[in-house]
């Protein structure tokens, strides 16, 4: 049985504070009794039976362990309120109470909360291929991660045989060729899998082009393998990194993790390096192609992309420069003495290069490379679907909100334990010191001061993770030392200050992870088919709102320090997010969905910044968007869609979700909107205590989607009976707040087939 194991260090492991938010999973044979056993299997299959209509899990093996460890004990009963009653405060703060206590109970020991961040599908394949290219594969994977990773992708993979670029999308050449090639390298033969799984992926693969059709990215991972050719992919020519640092196309100008990215592939390219040519990799190569391998066009196949994948499609410009570099540009710099600034230019890339294979490849034997191995696990996440990669955790963006959640219901005095683990997670977080050595010619910006998406460890300063962890350490602050322990010295909030203050654009919004440094313009040479403004770094109305309120609340309690600076910071970006506002109303978020999202952030900034609905504009509007947007049941619901197509779109159905009916609401809270009418605010409220469920916590809204998939089944005359017993039998357990939905389904099923049997009779 698999365990999460918290701030646990290992072999080959350094940390600078002792690895507090570390979260990794292990597989522990003797672990858990029988009926826990046979409870994981249950989840698993339940999943696995209802994948095409439902893609996310709910993290249930986590809330399994933590809840067991952490039992909350007894808590009040659920509270509903009817359509014609009104909401009082009873029912708020035991709603409330209920929640908190749930929430407490599946709190890490170390203070943060465990959960899943994860959903592309592009990252697990990867590193299965770089650890079978490295000869590491049975090493790092044991049998059981090699079974949870089998789990997931045959999990995910949509019904016409294809993967997605992410778990709910359409199925796409990157997604499909990676996913396939994964499953062979971990011993999946060409029939296997449900329903021939395997040979329904390899036809749509060939249906849609053969391997000739994946994306750059895509083309540059299976070259590496040595399953394509690197004749057949566009220049990544390393000597770009020897270029002048003040040259607008210096490759240190770029967005981090675009940095972080394309700094490999490019020494990987100018080497040419290729792995082991093995009889599964000559067994894949007749596989995946629709002609003989040693046919392909490799010159046409450069700038070859399924439709499917071509999000964004090269501009003219960029083609030509890629026909350029690669019909002479090559051959000069591979020709002496030319060739000299290649062998330079990769002794350049390789010294700012994190990056697993091209650190084995550089020296197999190397501390990096050693490095890289033993942090592998720290970006395993396990649930009911399988084995998946997180980019990195959300341990720190998690706690800050769910510290600013509980501190703003105004019931601290019960929840002091939980506090004090969180308020000593956030302490311990925070980066204490820029990164060592000469950072700024690793192309870092400092980061002493701020906090990270996830652990103190992964040390890169985020703009809205420091705001965010600024407020709610302030917050701390203010409370007694006998409740959440001893405050953050005045020191580290001025660091804080610091970090934001060095991160603000000249046009008043914020990035975030590095200051902007390039142009515009260079977004017209993305190289990545399916990834829109990848080049460089640019503002973004979540950090921006998350930077105000960080800087409006310090201003409050700190009001001397740097107050000019901090002012003017407060202006500017008061002006860019009244600049940045859609028509409608809305703002468009890019770190959630999406619309909502953004919207509720910059909400947020404003009214942290004395605004609202009386003397603003834009916070009248953002009332009006929202409004416009609330469904009949009172609750918002809001399509990754809309991020994709930058339209609002409901989703499927038009079903509310709990997540974005709070943001809303916060939103029209945070707006005024209860001063002029609040009854939008009170059937939103209704949506969420209705919502609650026996133990306390929320659904992940897998009942509802399950539910109305029943309910639409149900409408069927030539259903089944049996079939639609057991798919009912399967679901009903489900965590709901209600059996409602269940019992409408089974309700439409009598229905439908009592007047087809009497139709049946008459005929």
């Amino acid at each position: 049985m698999w365990k999460l194991k918290i701030a646990e260090g290992g072999a080959g492991l350094v940390s600078v504070n002792n690895f507090i938010g570390r979260q990794h999973w292990e597989f522990d044979p003797n672990a858990g009794t029988q009926e826990e056993r046979a409870e994981v299997e249950r989840i698993r299959h339940q999943f696995t039976q209802n994948r095409f209509s439902i893609k996310q899990s709910a993290d249930l093996l986590m809330r399994m362990q933590l809840t067991k460890e952490n039992p909350c004990g007894p808590i009040p009963e659920a509270v509903k309120v009817g359509d014609a009653e009104n909401v009082t405060a009873e029912a708020l703060i035991t709603t409330i109470r209920r929640a908190i206590s749930f929430y407490s109970s599946i709190q890490a020991h170390d203070g943060h909360w465990p959960a899943e961040s994860a959903g592309p599908l592009f990252f697990l394949q990867p590193l299965v291929m770089a650890l079978y290219i490295t000869g590491s594969l049975h090493a790092v994977l044991g049998p059981e991660h090699k079974k949870e990773i089998i789990r997931y992708l045959y999990n995910h993979q949509n019904e016409d045989g294809g993967w997605g670029f992410h778990i709910e999308g359409h199925s796409t050449m990157f997604g499909s060729a990676l996913s396939y090639i994964a499953l062979r390298i971990l011993g999946e033969g060409l029939e296997d899998g449900e329903d021939k799984a395997m040979a329904k992926g390899r036809k749509w693969i060939l249906d849609h082009g053969g391997l000739v059709a994946i994306p750059s990215w895509g083309k540059f991972w299976v070259t590496v393998l040595g399953v394509y050719e690197w004749s057949g992919c566009n220049p990544l020519p390393p000597e770009f990194w020897l270029l002048p640092k003040f040259t607008p196309i210096h490759p240190g100008k770029m967005l981090c993790y675009c940095r972080l990215v394309y700094m490999p592939m490019s020494y990987l390219y100018g080497k040419r390096f290729v792995g082991p040519i093995t009889g599964l990799i000559r067994s894949i190569r007749e596989e995946l192609y629709n002609e003989p391998y040693d046919q392909v066009n490799w010159n046409k196949a450069r700038n070859t992309v399924a439709k499917e994948d071509l999000y964004y499609p090269h501009p003219l410009i960029q083609d030509m420069l890629w026909a350029f570099l690669h019909h002479v540009g090559e051959r000069v710099l591979n020709t002496w003495p030319f060739s000299i600034f290649r062998q330079k230019a990769l002794e350049v890339a390789i010294n700012h290069v994190l990056c697993l294979i091209a650190r084995w490849v550089e020296d197999p034997n190397s501390e990096a490379y050693k490095l890289h191995l033993a942090r592998i696990p720290d970006y395993f996440w396990l649930a009911e679907d399988g084995l998946k990669i997180q980019s990195f955790g959300c341990q720190m963006w998690d706690a800050a909100f769910a510290i600013q959640a509980i501190l703003a219901c105004n019931v601290n005095e019960e929840y002091g334990p939980t506090l004090r683990k969180a308020h000593d997670f956030l302490k311990a977080s925070q980066v204490r010191d820029n990164p060592a050595g000469d950072f700024k010619a690793m192309f870092r910006h400092i980061s002493k001061g701020s906090w990270t998406f996830s652990m103190h460890d992964h040390g890169w300063q985020v703009s809205d993770c420091t705001a965010e962890g600024l407020k709610a350490a302030l917050l701390f602050s203010e409370m007694p030392y006998d409740l959440v322990g001893e405050k953050m010295e005045t020191e580290r909030f001025y660091d804080a200050v610091n970090v934001i203050l060095s991160l603000q654009s000249s046009n008043g919004g914020f990035p975030a992870w590095e200051p902007q440094r390039a142009y515009g313009w260079l977004e017209k040479f993305n190289p990545t088919e399916f990834f829109e403004d990848t080049l460089i770094e640019r503002e973004y109305v979540e950090c921006t709102g998350s930077a105000m309120q960080g800087l409006a609340l310090f201003r409050k309690l700190y009001p001397r320090h740097r107050r000019r600076e901090i002012d003017h910071s407060i202006s500017k970006a008061i002006r860019y997010i009244e600049n940045t506002q859609n028509p409608d109303g809305s703002w468009y978020g890019c770190w959630g969905i999406c619309y909502t999202y953004g919207t509720w952030f910059a909400v947020e900034g404003l009214k942290a910044c004395g605004k609202n609905y009386q003397n603003s504009t834009s916070l009248r509007k953002a009332c009006k968007f929202l409004l416009l947007k609330q469904l009949p049941n009172g609750g918002w619901g809001e399509s990754y869609l809309s991020s994709q197509n930058k339209v609002y779109t409901n989703l499927e159905g038009n079903r509310a979700n709990l997540v974005h009916t709070s943001w809303a609401l916060l939103s029209l809270i945070a707006a005024g909107q209860a001063d002029i009418d609040p009854t939008p605010i009170h059937r939103g409220i209704k949506v969420l205590i209705n919502s609650q469920m026996e133990d306390g916590d929320f659904p992940q809204q897998v009942a509802k989607l399950v539910d109305g998939y029943l309910a639409e089944i149900a409408r069927d005359p030539n259903l089944p009976l049996s079939k639609f017993v057991n798919l009912a039998e399967l679901v009903s357990s489900f965590p709901r707040a209600s059996h409602d939905g269940l019992y409408r389904a089974i309700d439409m099923y009598l229905k439908v087939n009592s007047l087809y049997f009497k139709l049946t009779c008459q005929l």
